[in-house]
């Protein structure tokens, strides 16, 4: 099938054993930092655990999700389970929401009251998590641009290892100035990049939800694109939305007046529909345009 060659079409099962990977490195090296963070009294190794745990927390979403987008539908479910690659992205940002108000409060707190920290602990734990973290960013890299929760776990990991990259750099000026208050400021940092980096996926998240045409899409380019269909002389009832994190539906009314759609003609339409506009599921219903049976919906769509 030439026809979509150039869209980066995401196979799902490719991606089941870098999940695996992700979590299992990831989750032990979380629980590690957490252990160390404490031991040495560090609010941005705590900080950078908390992030880390989100992510795990979001991987084994995104997991979840990927796994069920391989499900066949069923009488009940006609469009399989792919809605839950959404919901799975809305919780993921939500909980890193609320890590990062926990990490706010306790860096707030050691900025107040600044204490001791064991720099050399925070500066070779974080290093290890610059090569976990970079390491198991690089398993998503390639399928990031083709689906939103592969995406997620990408900019996740990748954000992780450059907040790593921050803590190393904090731990080794307090170890040559004693500056202690920079620990907690940089746990305020990372939470705001923790805040920054959710918006975007909290934002797309709930646009998918509420069936809103999803943001690669101007939903006036395909109106023109099907206004210009030969014979075509008006349209409603256009609607553009995403079944998943990855794949987008279209339904439509075209009014024809002299001509009709064969086959042919709607296969040549969906497969235009998904080379311009990478939508999968088109339906298209024709209509004559008499005015005695008007579309009763016309008022609202």
């Amino acid at each position: 099938m030439s026809h979509h060659h150039h869209h980066d079409h995401v196979d799902p099962q490719q991606f089941n054993k870098a999940f695996a990977w992700a979590i299992f490195l990831n989750l032990a090296f979380t629980l590690l930092e957490a252990v160390y963070a404490i031991l040495a009294n560090s609010m941005s190794l705590l900080a950078d655990a908390g992030h880390n745990l989100g992510d795990v927390l979001g991987l084994l979403l995104a997991w979840g999700a990927n796994w069920l987008l391989m499900k066949p539908s069923t009488e009940r479910y006609s469009y399989g389970y792919r809605r839950t690659s959404i919901i799975a992205s809305i919780i993921n940002a939500l909980l890193l929401v609320a890590t990062s108000a926990i990490i706010a409060y306790e860096s707030i707190i050691k900025l107040i009251h600044p204490e001791q920290v064991e720099e050399l602990i925070v500066i070779v734990v974080a290093f290890i998590g610059i090569l976990i973290n970079g390491g198991t960013a690089l398993l998503f890299m390639r399928g990031s641009k083709g689906d939103l929760n592969i995406k997620g776990a990408f900019l996740h990991l990748a954000a992780d290892a450059l907040i790593s990259v921050g803590v190393v750099i904090a731990a080794t000026i307090i170890y040559f100035t004693g500056w202690v208050a920079l620990d907690p400021i940089i746990g305020l940092l990372i939470v705001v990049v923790i805040l920054l980096g959710t918006w975007g996926l909290l934002r797309d998240s709930v646009i998918l939800l509420l069936d809103a045409v999803p943001h690669s899409i101007q939903s006036q380019d395909v109106r023109k694109f099907l206004l210009n269909l030969q014979g075509v002389t008006d349209i409603h009832d256009l609607h553009i939305w995403g079944l998943s994190t990855k794949e987008i539906a279209l339904t439509a009314h075209l009014v024809m007046p002299d001509d009709d759609l064969k086959d042919k003609d709607h296969s040549d339409i969906q497969h235009a529909l998904k080379d311009k506009f990478n939508i999968d599921h088109v339906t298209i219903q024709v209509e004559k345009g008499q005015t005695e049976h008007p579309c009763h919906l016309d008022n609202i769509c």
